[in-house]
């Protein structure tokens, strides 16, 4: 089995369907979405079709998604984010609204061993960026005589990989040394021994320093684990945010992927 998996779109459809171009070249059998179909980006209704259209295998809503849906206010979020959201509800149809409130909370069972939430599985909105969270996140819910947990996340649009130490904590994991990157693609092997915890990245809004965009294939049967980035029109992604009275800041980040 071979899971795509699609995290933080962002409402940028130009990164979609790259994204969605490229995996189908790559293969995969099923889709795991991990929230945040919309916020900061120019086409919030469009990626909302295009997404269920996919029929994923298991979703999650995340937090900006929740805020659009009005199933929480967006007084949390800084000015920039408070206007895209803003907007975004006020744009979405009836129907597509409805469908954002109707996307679960994570986390999410996909099958045995293997889960999908978008901020982590004891908090949706939680960030995880270092060793803490992360032993936080590999410990939550442990429950006797299951197989070791693959937990995949989103949210910090950054690229990562931790798994339960091989005598205690939390070691942070790298591709291996021989990936290839000329094909945009970037491996881990996956120890099913250990608890493992990954966040492909953001397909509409990368933070790590790359502007391409960046979504993973879980592949069951091989054990491993495949990041990969996809160039995509960038300033069309840009126009669409200008075009609809957002702040520049917006679209200007996409350049930098920051």
């Amino acid at each position: 089995m071979r899971y795509l998996v699609l995290s933080d779109i962002h409402g940028n459809l130009q990164a979609l369907e790259a994204v969605l171009a490229d995996a189908r070249g790559v293969g995969f059998d099923a889709t795991l979405v991990l929230g945040d179909l919309v916020g900061y980006g120019g086409d919030p209704e469009a990626v909302i079709d295009v997404t269920l259209d996919l029929r994923a295998a298991a979703i999650v809503r995340g937090n900006h998604d929740r805020v659009a849906a009005g199933l929480s206010p967006s007084a949390d979020f800084h000015d920039q984010a408070r206007a895209a959201i803003d907007w975004t509800r006020q744009t979405l149809s009836a129907t597509a609204l409805d469908a954002l409130a109707a996307l679960p909370e994570g986390p999410v069972d996909v099958t045995a061993g293997l889960m999908i939430c978008h901020g982590a599985p004891f908090d949706e909105d939680h960030y995880i960026f270092d060793a803490r969270d992360a032993w936080r996140a590999l410990t939550f819910d442990v429950r006797d005589g299951e197989p070791p947990m693959l937990c995949l996340f989103g949210h910090t649009h950054v690229p990562a990989a931790f798994a339960a130490g091989r005598r205690h904590g939390v070691e942070v994991l790298l591709p291996d040394p021989d990936s290839d990157d000329e094909d945009r693609a970037q491996y881990l092997r996956w120890d099913r021994t250990r608890a493992t915890l990954v966040n492909f990245g953001a397909v509409g809004q990368p933070r790590d320093g790359d502007p391409r965009a960046a979504y993973g294939i879980v592949d069951l049967a091989r054990g491993r684990l495949i990041f990969r980035r996809v160039e995509y029109d960038i300033k069309t992604a840009q126009d669409r945010i200008l075009a609809a009275g957002l702040p520049e800041r917006l679209a200007l980040r996409l350049d930098r992927g920051a």
